[in-house]
């Protein structure tokens, strides 16, 4: 399939000064055209569902992981990418953690690039998700590698939820009532997380959690 002459995008993003500094910045770089925009990741999949199938296609969807209420840029990817298998969903955030990168990933995300990049990159990036190549950014893609090069236990996405409640200064009884499972099944969550991340309490696990960049700062 030829490639279009002008890249049409689907900008997800709740801030509504970022989206027109990135409607912007891809306009004047040239080669790419915004052509519609979301708020959040259920307009996101319905704007998609709209034009799906129309003259009125979408080439690449530029997204964003933190939409407000509703789903996040995860769970839209993820529901984008089972509507549109072949739709290239790059992501654009201001997070690098471990975490989120991965959940990106195995959502299907054809790239993931950082807000802080210099436009040229995202630029490019944008390209290369329509071409159907991976766009990462340098920090992202040294993640990925250290994470292959030193493969360690993964945690699970219950367990880093764990985490995240744990960063809060949550108590057992407190994270059991927010997740609705039992104190005793968060008492084994939390054994399961400290043998993972090599720690034997809270304070070393979240440091490690961190240190790792599975929890963001």
């Amino acid at each position: 399939m030829t490639e279009p002459t002008v890249l049409r995008v689907l900008l997800v993003d709740d801030h509504p000064v970022v989206r027109a500094g990135l409607r912007a910045m891809l306009t004047d770089t040239g080669g790419i055209q915004v052509v519609a925009e979301a708020v959040d990741g259920e307009s996101a999949v319905s704007t998609m569902q709209e034009r799906a199938g129309s003259d009125e296609g979408i080439d690449v969807v530029l997204m964003d992981l933190q939409l407000g209420p509703g789903i996040d840029g995860i769970a839209a990817t993820r529901r984008l990418k089972q509507i549109l298998p072949e739709l290239p969903v790059l992501v654009l955030t201001t997070y690098d953690a471990e975490a989120d990168i991965l959940a990106a990933v195995e959502a299907g995300a054809s790239g993931y690039m950082l807000k802080d990049a210099p436009p040229e990159q995202i630029h490019q990036a944008v390209q290369d998700a329509a071409a159907g190549r991976t766009a990462l950014a340098p920090q992202v893609a040294a993640t990925l590698m250290d994470r292959v090069r030193s493969p360690a236990p993964s945690l699970s996405g219950r367990e880093v939820e764990l985490l995240e409640l744990l960063a809060t200064g949550a108590s057992n009884r407190e994270m059991a009532r927010q997740l609705f499972i039992s104190e005793a099944t968060v008492k084994t969550h939390l054994v399961h997380i400290y043998q993972k991340l090599g720690v034997d309490n809270r304070v070393s696990a979240i440091a490690e959690a961190r240190r790792r960049r599975i929890l963001r700062d």
